[in-house]
């Protein structure tokens, strides 16, 4: 039951479209961009994965050092203590580190398929020893005249979530982490619900509990608390390893629509969606049964780590979702989806009362 339309022109971005950010590096992936409308243009926020180029017999890759500068680590491939069999993470006598260093890149459009980097805007770097590993996976919710970045920091001391703001998107403003480790997946409602703003999240525990969607609240944005459990993975389902939310909830006459992320146990990442109560968004009212999005193209199924469809960015206009996504870690691509249809699924999976977490 896939219902996206594939732009024909996919994959729209690949990293040989852009040029790495420094000398000896290469961009190895393009991911999952942040989208926001400025100026009359639609912009992508785009996570760009860097390392170096690789000697034959060894592994390299990079890091910030303290002083805010790239540092690039090497180890024998034969070395006893190393472990690279994941090409997303490396691990060296119990210490993981990852294989790329992300950073945001800001790239514009006139008609939402011809992509370019705009002068005057400069990429958004990790600073500091909580964003060591760099940034990824950037949200962008707009609230009257503010755009307020939810992003995945990530250090040595783990993944949580940091917050800038900006409204010319040349000056930014730095707020620090909001939710810290070990959480990721944050996105803010664009508008109040009463007095309170409310965001999904992904606090995650390998012991007890698992990688599930969160609500939480603030007076401030900067806040927040009243966490409440609204989504959890379910066995033998297209999301039964982990779930994500995409971007920021979509506000519809039948609710909160929320284009989410879903993993299965052979890592192979679906969109779905779920539908929460306008007053109350930590009720859900529906949730799919079959995902909405799956790696069913070629570039969806082979890349840098295949089967991977991932959003966290789109733009609608009217009944249509203009969906922009990560396919298989490696390009940037894009799709419609209709409103109506979306919710015509969920009508048929309505639990009328029932618990469906």
């Amino acid at each position: 039951m896939d219902l996206a339309k594939r732009f024909s022109v996919n994959p729209l971005l690949r990293p040989a479209d852009l040029k790495p950010s420094r000398a000896g590096m290469k961009i190895e992936c393009l991911l999952n961009p942040g989208v926001f409308t400025y100026e009359g243009k639609l912009w992508l926020l785009l996570r760009v994965a860097e390392m170096p180029e690789q000697e034959p017999g060894k592994v390299s890759f990079p890091v910030y050092d303290a002083d805010g500068s790239i540092a690039i680590r090497t180890f024998d491939k034969a070395d006893p203590g190393l472990d690279s069999s994941d090409p997303r993470v490396i691990r060296y006598n119990g210490q993981d580190y990852l294989t790329t260093l992300s950073h945001l890149r800001l790239v514009c459009s006139d008609d939402g398929l011809r992509f370019y980097e705009p002068e005057g805007y400069a990429p958004i770097f990790g600073e500091g020893p909580l964003e060591a590993y760099g940034i990824e996976d950037c949200r962008v919710t707009r609230i009257g005249h503010t755009y307020h970045l939810t992003y995945t920091a990530v250090s040595s001391l783990g993944v949580g979530v940091g917050l800038m703001q900006t409204q010319d998107w040349k000056h930014i403003d730095r707020r620090g982490l909001i939710f810290p480790p070990h959480n990721k997946d944050c996105a803010i409602f664009e508008e109040k619900i009463g007095d309170l703003y409310y965001a999904l999240h992904r606090p995650s525990s390998p012991q007890l509990g698992g990688n599930y969607i969160w609500l939480a609240e603030s007076p401030d944005l900067i806040h927040w608390g009243n966490h409440r459990c609204i989504a959890t993975t379910r066995p033998h389902h297209w999301d039964s390893a982990r779930v994500g939310a995409g971007a920021a909830p979509i506000k519809t006459e039948d609710g909160w629509l929320e284009i989410y992320h879903g993993a299965n146990h052979e890592h192979r990442y679906c969109l779905g969606a779920l539908l929460l109560d306008l007053e109350d968004p930590s009720r859900v009212l529906a949730r799919s049964e079959q995902p909405l999005v799956e790696p069913l193209a070629a570039y969806e199924r082979t890349g840098f780590f295949g089967n991977v469809v991932f959003t966290n960015g789109h733009h609608v206009e009217g009944d249509t979702v203009y969906l922009y996504y990560g396919a298989s870690d490696e390009v940037i691509c894009g799709a419609t989806l209709s409103i109506h249809e979306i919710l015509d699924t969920l009508k048929q999976t309505t639990h009328h009362g029932k618990d469906i977490l």
